[in-house]
Protein backbone atom coordinates (compact mmCIF):
# COMPACT_ATOMS: atom_id res chain seq x y z
CA UNK A 1 0.00 0.00 0.00
CA UNK A 2 1.36 3.28 -0.90
CA UNK A 3 1.57 5.95 2.35
CA UNK A 4 -0.10 9.40 1.07
CA UNK A 5 1.81 11.98 2.67
CA UNK A 6 2.02 15.93 2.58
CA UNK A 7 4.58 19.00 3.27
CA UNK A 8 3.70 21.99 4.73
CA UNK A 9 6.26 24.74 3.91
CA UNK A 10 8.66 24.04 6.21
CA UNK A 11 9.08 20.73 4.91
CA UNK A 12 8.80 18.00 7.70
CA UNK A 13 6.80 14.88 6.61
CA UNK A 14 3.54 15.38 8.10
CA UNK A 15 0.21 12.56 7.38
CA UNK A 16 -2.49 14.78 6.56
CA UNK A 17 -5.89 13.58 7.75
CA UNK A 18 -9.24 15.26 7.55
CA UNK A 19 -12.63 13.29 8.26
CA UNK A 20 -14.97 12.07 5.89
CA UNK A 21 -18.80 13.04 5.22
CA UNK A 22 -20.77 12.49 8.17
CA UNK A 23 -23.19 10.39 5.77
CA UNK A 24 -20.45 7.61 4.77
CA UNK A 25 -19.70 6.74 8.12
CA UNK A 26 -20.62 7.50 12.36
CA UNK A 27 -17.08 6.69 12.60
CA UNK A 28 -14.52 9.45 12.55
CA UNK A 29 -12.52 7.39 9.33
CA UNK A 30 -9.74 10.03 7.95
CA UNK A 31 -8.73 10.34 4.29
CA UNK A 32 -5.47 11.16 3.24
CA UNK A 33 -3.97 13.28 0.46
CA UNK A 34 -0.98 12.60 -1.91
CA UNK A 35 -0.08 16.17 -2.35
CA UNK A 36 2.78 18.22 -1.70
CA UNK A 37 1.47 21.24 0.76
CA UNK A 38 2.73 24.62 1.42
CA UNK A 39 1.31 26.43 4.00
CA UNK A 40 1.32 30.36 3.85
CA UNK A 41 0.38 32.82 6.51
CA UNK A 42 -0.70 36.10 5.19
CA UNK A 43 -0.82 40.03 6.65
CA UNK A 44 -2.86 42.26 4.75
CA UNK A 45 -2.82 45.51 5.30
CA UNK A 46 -3.94 49.13 4.10
CA UNK A 47 -1.27 51.42 5.03
CA UNK A 48 0.86 50.46 7.68
CA UNK A 49 -1.46 50.00 10.39
CA UNK A 50 -4.91 48.93 9.52
CA UNK A 51 -5.54 44.85 9.08
CA UNK A 52 -7.70 44.32 6.60
CA UNK A 53 -10.15 41.50 7.38
CA UNK A 54 -12.71 41.24 4.51
CA UNK A 55 -11.09 39.48 1.93
CA UNK A 56 -11.61 35.96 0.55
CA UNK A 57 -10.06 33.41 -0.96
CA UNK A 58 -10.93 34.33 -4.79
CA UNK A 59 -9.02 38.06 -4.11
CA UNK A 60 -5.84 35.82 -3.32
CA UNK A 61 -3.36 34.51 -6.05
CA UNK A 62 -0.03 32.85 -5.27
CA UNK A 63 2.96 32.19 -7.28
CA UNK A 64 5.66 29.95 -6.99
CA UNK A 65 8.44 30.70 -9.45
CA UNK A 66 6.18 33.02 -11.19
CA UNK A 67 3.50 29.85 -11.73
CA UNK A 68 0.18 30.18 -10.48
CA UNK A 69 -1.08 28.01 -8.24
CA UNK A 70 -4.44 26.51 -7.05
CA UNK A 71 -5.49 27.81 -3.54
CA UNK A 72 -6.37 24.25 -1.86
CA UNK A 73 -7.54 25.94 1.63
CA UNK A 74 -8.06 29.26 2.78
CA UNK A 75 -9.12 30.87 5.90
CA UNK A 76 -9.07 34.15 8.23
CA UNK A 77 -9.40 32.03 11.81
CA UNK A 78 -7.36 33.13 15.16
CA UNK A 79 -5.25 29.89 15.65
CA UNK A 80 -3.29 28.97 18.47
CA UNK A 81 0.56 29.59 17.88
CA UNK A 82 3.75 28.28 19.01
CA UNK A 83 5.62 31.12 20.14
CA UNK A 84 9.29 31.46 21.59
CA UNK A 85 9.82 35.18 23.47
CA UNK A 86 14.11 35.64 23.09
CA UNK A 87 14.90 38.17 25.70
CA UNK A 88 18.44 40.05 25.38
CA UNK A 89 19.72 39.72 28.89
CA UNK A 90 23.51 41.47 27.68
CA UNK A 91 24.71 43.95 30.10
CA UNK A 92 23.89 46.56 28.04
CA UNK A 93 19.84 46.13 28.87
CA UNK A 94 20.54 46.82 32.44
CA UNK A 95 18.87 50.27 31.89
CA UNK A 96 16.16 48.62 29.46
CA UNK A 97 14.90 45.40 31.30
CA UNK A 98 11.97 46.73 33.22
CA UNK A 99 10.01 48.40 30.21
CA UNK A 100 11.08 45.04 28.11
CA UNK A 101 9.98 42.51 30.50
CA UNK A 102 6.49 44.88 31.03
CA UNK A 103 6.34 44.42 27.42
CA UNK A 104 6.93 41.20 26.73
CA UNK A 105 3.86 40.57 29.53
CA UNK A 106 1.49 42.66 27.74
CA UNK A 107 2.33 40.59 24.36
CA UNK A 108 1.27 37.73 26.50
CA UNK A 109 -1.83 38.92 27.40
CA UNK A 110 -2.92 40.55 24.23
CA UNK A 111 -1.83 36.57 22.35
CA UNK A 112 -4.46 33.70 21.73
CA UNK A 113 -5.72 32.39 25.30
CA UNK A 114 -4.53 28.86 23.41
CA UNK A 115 -1.03 29.83 22.35
CA UNK A 116 1.81 27.79 23.51
CA UNK A 117 4.52 30.10 24.41
CA UNK A 118 8.46 29.53 25.98
CA UNK A 119 10.76 32.45 27.27
CA UNK A 120 14.86 31.83 26.18
CA UNK A 121 17.02 34.67 27.98
CA UNK A 122 20.25 35.32 26.09
CA UNK A 123 23.87 36.69 26.58
CA UNK A 124 26.82 34.87 26.23
CA UNK A 125 24.64 31.84 27.91
CA UNK A 126 21.22 30.76 26.97
CA UNK A 127 18.71 30.21 29.86
CA UNK A 128 15.23 28.41 29.34
CA UNK A 129 12.89 30.97 31.77
CA UNK A 130 10.49 28.01 32.09
CA UNK A 131 10.81 25.12 34.25
CA UNK A 132 12.98 22.00 32.38
CA UNK A 133 9.54 20.48 32.43
CA UNK A 134 7.39 22.65 31.36
CA UNK A 135 8.75 22.81 27.67
CA UNK A 136 5.67 25.27 26.54
CA UNK A 137 2.38 27.06 28.29
CA UNK A 138 -0.33 29.51 28.33
CA UNK A 139 -0.19 30.18 31.44
CA UNK A 140 0.12 33.79 32.25
CA UNK A 141 2.07 33.41 35.94
CA UNK A 142 4.50 30.97 34.80
CA UNK A 143 5.56 33.08 31.53
CA UNK A 144 5.59 36.14 34.22
CA UNK A 145 7.48 34.81 36.35
CA UNK A 146 9.66 33.13 32.94
CA UNK A 147 10.54 36.93 31.63
CA UNK A 148 11.37 38.02 35.16
CA UNK A 149 13.89 35.05 35.45
CA UNK A 150 16.83 36.62 34.35
CA UNK A 151 20.29 37.79 34.97
CA UNK A 152 21.93 40.66 33.47
CA UNK A 153 25.44 40.10 33.01
CA UNK A 154 28.02 39.29 29.52
CA UNK A 155 27.56 40.08 26.03
CA UNK A 156 25.44 38.93 23.30
CA UNK A 157 24.99 35.36 21.29
CA UNK A 158 21.85 36.77 19.27
CA UNK A 159 22.44 34.43 16.59
CA UNK A 160 22.98 30.98 18.78
CA UNK A 161 19.72 32.21 20.93
CA UNK A 162 17.56 32.31 17.42
CA UNK A 163 19.20 28.82 16.40
CA UNK A 164 17.74 27.26 19.95
CA UNK A 165 14.69 29.34 19.35
CA UNK A 166 13.70 27.47 15.94
CA UNK A 167 15.37 24.24 17.32
CA UNK A 168 12.51 24.42 20.60
CA UNK A 169 9.74 26.04 18.54
CA UNK A 170 9.74 22.41 16.04
CA UNK A 171 8.91 20.38 19.48
CA UNK A 172 5.45 21.99 19.20
CA UNK A 173 2.82 20.15 17.57
CA UNK A 174 1.06 22.73 16.68
CA UNK A 175 1.35 24.43 12.60
CA UNK A 176 1.56 27.84 13.00
CA UNK A 177 4.86 28.81 14.59
CA UNK A 178 6.73 32.36 15.09
CA UNK A 179 10.10 33.95 16.68
CA UNK A 180 10.29 36.76 18.61
CA UNK A 181 13.35 38.76 19.72
CA UNK A 182 14.08 41.77 21.31
CA UNK A 183 17.68 43.04 21.59
CA UNK A 184 19.88 45.84 22.16
CA UNK A 185 22.51 45.29 19.91
CA UNK A 186 24.24 42.88 17.37
CA UNK A 187 26.28 39.74 18.26
CA UNK A 188 29.46 39.36 19.27
CA UNK A 189 29.61 36.11 20.82
CA UNK A 190 27.60 33.55 18.47
CA UNK A 191 29.11 30.81 17.10
CA UNK A 192 26.93 30.80 14.45
CA UNK A 193 26.98 33.16 11.65
CA UNK A 194 23.86 35.37 10.51
CA UNK A 195 24.00 32.51 7.28
CA UNK A 196 23.38 29.79 9.47
CA UNK A 197 20.50 31.28 11.16
CA UNK A 198 18.34 32.53 8.12
CA UNK A 199 18.78 29.29 6.80
CA UNK A 200 17.21 27.86 9.96
CA UNK A 201 14.44 30.11 9.68
CA UNK A 202 13.48 29.57 6.26
CA UNK A 203 13.53 25.68 7.13
CA UNK A 204 11.63 26.40 9.66
CA UNK A 205 8.31 27.42 8.03
CA UNK A 206 8.27 29.99 11.41
CA UNK A 207 7.53 33.58 10.94
CA UNK A 208 10.02 35.87 12.56
CA UNK A 209 9.44 39.20 14.09
CA UNK A 210 12.65 41.52 15.55
CA UNK A 211 12.17 44.45 17.81
CA UNK A 212 15.90 46.28 17.50
CA UNK A 213 16.65 49.01 20.57
CA UNK A 214 20.32 49.85 18.79
CA UNK A 215 21.99 52.52 19.61
CA UNK A 216 23.37 54.00 16.86
CA UNK A 217 27.47 53.78 18.29
CA UNK A 218 27.26 50.06 18.44
CA UNK A 219 29.28 48.93 16.39
CA UNK A 220 28.06 44.99 16.99
CA UNK A 221 24.47 45.94 15.65
CA UNK A 222 23.14 43.95 12.29
CA UNK A 223 19.63 45.48 11.49
CA UNK A 224 20.30 43.68 8.16
CA UNK A 225 19.77 40.41 9.45
CA UNK A 226 16.37 41.00 11.39
CA UNK A 227 15.42 42.51 8.42
CA UNK A 228 16.14 39.44 6.27
CA UNK A 229 14.92 37.46 8.79
CA UNK A 230 11.59 39.10 8.84
CA UNK A 231 11.62 39.61 4.89
CA UNK A 232 11.90 36.10 4.18
CA UNK A 233 9.88 34.20 6.76
CA UNK A 234 6.82 36.97 6.55
CA UNK A 235 7.57 38.37 9.76
CA UNK A 236 8.28 41.85 10.56
CA UNK A 237 11.48 44.02 12.07
CA UNK A 238 11.23 47.19 14.01
CA UNK A 239 13.76 49.60 15.34
CA UNK A 240 12.32 51.60 17.80
CA UNK A 241 13.77 55.02 18.95
CA UNK A 242 13.17 54.33 22.62
CA UNK A 243 12.59 51.50 24.64
CA UNK A 244 9.14 53.19 25.79
CA UNK A 245 7.97 52.04 21.89
CA UNK A 246 8.67 48.01 22.73
CA UNK A 247 5.38 47.55 24.86
CA UNK A 248 2.92 48.99 21.64
CA UNK A 249 5.24 46.99 19.39
CA UNK A 250 4.94 43.85 21.26
CA UNK A 251 1.00 44.17 21.48
CA UNK A 252 0.99 45.15 17.50
CA UNK A 253 3.06 42.08 17.07
CA UNK A 254 0.28 39.89 18.87
CA UNK A 255 -2.22 41.62 17.13
CA UNK A 256 -0.52 40.45 13.54
CA UNK A 257 -0.57 36.74 14.47
CA UNK A 258 -4.44 36.74 15.23
CA UNK A 259 -5.62 38.97 12.36
CA UNK A 260 -3.72 36.59 9.18
CA UNK A 261 -4.71 34.83 6.24
CA UNK A 262 -3.75 30.97 5.90
CA UNK A 263 -3.53 29.84 2.40
CA UNK A 264 -2.18 26.54 1.17
CA UNK A 265 -1.44 24.98 -1.98
CA UNK A 266 0.23 21.95 -3.82
CA UNK A 267 2.99 22.71 -6.31
CA UNK A 268 2.37 21.99 -10.02
CA UNK A 269 4.74 19.43 -11.29
CA UNK A 270 6.71 22.45 -12.99
CA UNK A 271 6.96 24.10 -9.68
CA UNK A 272 8.31 22.60 -6.49
CA UNK A 273 11.28 20.57 -7.71
CA UNK A 274 14.29 20.92 -6.19
CA UNK A 275 15.72 24.11 -5.05
CA UNK A 276 14.72 27.09 -3.54
CA UNK A 277 11.14 28.66 -4.66
CA UNK A 278 10.03 31.84 -5.04
CA UNK A 279 6.59 32.54 -3.21
CA UNK A 280 5.02 35.82 -4.34
CA UNK A 281 1.06 36.11 -2.91
CA UNK A 282 -1.13 39.28 -4.53
CA UNK A 283 -4.18 40.44 -4.01
CA UNK A 284 -7.18 41.45 -6.28
CA UNK A 285 -9.23 44.00 -4.10
CA UNK A 286 -12.66 44.66 -5.45
CA UNK A 287 -12.56 48.12 -3.82
CA UNK A 288 -9.19 49.20 -5.18
CA UNK A 289 -7.55 49.96 -1.83
CA UNK A 290 -3.70 50.55 -1.73
CA UNK A 291 -3.21 46.77 0.20
CA UNK A 292 0.21 45.61 1.75
CA UNK A 293 0.62 42.02 1.61
CA UNK A 294 3.20 40.37 3.65
CA UNK A 295 3.92 36.73 3.73
CA UNK A 296 7.28 34.22 3.59
CA UNK A 297 9.21 34.76 0.37
CA UNK A 298 10.07 31.46 -0.74
CA UNK A 299 11.27 27.75 0.90
CA UNK A 300 14.03 25.48 0.21
CA UNK A 301 13.98 21.46 -0.05
CA UNK A 302 15.88 20.24 2.68
CA UNK A 303 18.62 18.80 0.05
CA UNK A 304 19.20 21.95 -1.04
CA UNK A 305 18.60 24.26 1.86
CA UNK A 306 22.28 24.34 2.26
CA UNK A 307 22.55 25.80 -1.25
CA UNK A 308 19.35 28.17 -1.48
CA UNK A 309 17.73 28.96 1.55
CA UNK A 310 17.45 32.32 2.50
CA UNK A 311 18.23 34.00 -1.10
CA UNK A 312 15.67 36.30 -2.75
Amino acid sequence: MRTRMCIPVALCLLVCVWPKPAQESQETPVISMDVQRVVLYATVREGKARFVGDLEKHNFVVLEDGVPQSILSFNREDVPVAIGLLVDNSNSMLNKREEVVTAAKAFVRASNPGDEMFVLHFNERLTYGLPQDVPFTGDQQLLDAALERARLEGQTALYDAIHEGLRHLSRSSLTKKALIVISDGGDNMSARKAADVIRDADLSGALFYGIGIYDPMDGDANPGVLKKLAESTGGEAYFPKGVAEVRGLCETIARDLRSQYMLSYAPQQKAGGPGYHKIQVKVKDPQRRKLIVRTRTGYATPETADKGAGKQ
